[in-house]
């Protein structure tokens, strides 16, 4: 316990120092029964020889169904960075209803955007005797004694959507990253392959929005290199705030003269904030923005064309993988990695799914199919002759 108040002395610490120092992825068809064997038929007049009909191959066999795992007896804990993006909040409620339908208990909390509140959230769960880990850290650097306080209590950590940097995380579970970044800068490409690119990025404390940024310069480099695309702006918006990415945009805007032909927002709420900017401008719809994470907001700026494209992210899919994660560290079982993640001190072990780009050419197919949202929340300010036929 003395050893556990000095971690937690040191990460208040560490936490007053970095806020002083800056401001913030068809099951093959079952094999085929094979048919009676048909009666002999009456002797006939021999008639000229039947061609023999080509043999069918067989079906393969069914994959065997995959057993539900039962977590009676187990106790998870899971630490949100903040629920004022709508997103983390789905993730929360995915992740609890899961490990609930399973028979575990779960203690779940928000750290309300406040790393020492988080700390202090997290030891208080290991006085209530969890044997995973689930945390979205709100700064992940400033977190890293998390994982040292639980490994004292023998509780493995697992990473969700957000890393924990410089420790010796145990897991870590998101969607492909750098992908993210490459499929906004491939989609804005298609769309504009020449002209003024705006980069209106999250914190640059926060791991992923860096991780982002490498996917879409993957993608970018060869076209800014070569001349054809010019960066006339490139912003960090602290918290990933609206209202600070609308005040980054305005400059922008205002330093160029409103001359920019794309902006390549790296997530919703910045592509919010871009938006208001461009509306205040009477230039809304008029510039591509992309986005991610398809908020209900987001996909209704799409579908009313002010927004061009999110990055849509099976939600359910990554809290449902993340329990049965914890499940298998918690029972030590062999588990599928997709890659590693390096965090400063070692290559986390990882797991990868898939992302999608959204636009309003498949809202139908991906966000309303999936019911992430629902046909008459993402066409509530289309008026009904100009949408789609509503879904049976």
């Amino acid at each position: 316990m003395k050893k556990r108040l000095v971690v937690i002395v040191l990460a208040l610490v560490l936490i007053a120092s970095v806020f002083v120092g800056c401001s913030e992825t068809a099951a093959p068809a079952e094999e085929a029964a094979p048919a009676e064997e048909a009666a002999p038929a009456e002797e006939a007049a021999p008639a000229e020889e039947a061609a023999p009909a080509e043999e069918a191959a067989p079906a393969e066999e069914a994959a065997p169904a995959e057993e539900e795992i039962s977590m009676e007896g187990m106790t998870i804990g899971v630490s949100i960075a903040d629920l004022s993006l709508e997103r983390f909040k789905r993730d929360l409620d995915y992740m609890v209803e899961e490990a609930t339908r399973l028979g575990a208990e779960v203690f779940s909390t928000s750290g309300g955007g406040d790393s020492t509140r988080q700390l202090s959230e997290v030891e208080n769960m290991l006085t209530k005797g969890i044997d995973v880990l689930v945390i979205m850290p709100v700064n992940g650097k400033v977190l890293a004694p998390v994982v040292e306080m639980c490994h004292e209590d023998g509780v493995k950590v697992i990473a969700y959507d957000r890393i924990l940097e410089d420790c010796d995380l145990d897991y870590y579970i998101t969607f492909d990253m750098t992908g993210v970044g490459e499929i906004q800068a491939e989609y804005l490409l298609e769309k504009v392959p020449t002209g003024k690119y705006y980069l209106l990025a999250g914190p640059k404390s926060d791991n992923n929005a860096r991780l982002f940024r490498e996917g879409q310069m993957n993608i970018l480099q060869e076209h800014i290199d070569s001349g054809a695309i010019e960066i006339v702006g490139d912003q960090w918006a602290e918290r990933w705030d609206s209202g600070e990415a609308m005040r980054l945009t305005e400059d922008v805007l205002t330093a160029n003269s409103n001359e920019i032909d794309a902006i390549l927002a790296s997530n919703d709420s910045t592509a919010n904030g871009a938006v208001q900017a461009l509306i205040e401008q009477g230039l809304d719809g008029k510039i591509p923005v992309t986005g991610q994470d398809a908020d209900l907001a987001a996909c209704k700026r799409i579908v009313s064309g002010t927004q061009t494209m999110s990055v849509y992210k099976r939600l359910e899919d990554l809290a449902k993988a993340a329990i049965k994660l914890a499940y298998q560290v918690a029972n030590e079982e062999e588990i599928e990695l997709t890659g590693t993640y390096p965090n400063g001190l070692i290559d986390v072990p990882a797991i990868d799914l898939p992302i999608y780009a959204c636009d309003i050419d498949n809202m139908m197919d991906l966000v309303i199919a999936d019911g992430f949202h629902s046909y008459d929340d993402v066409y509530a300010d289309v008026p009904e002759d100009q949408r789609p036929p509503k879904p049976e």
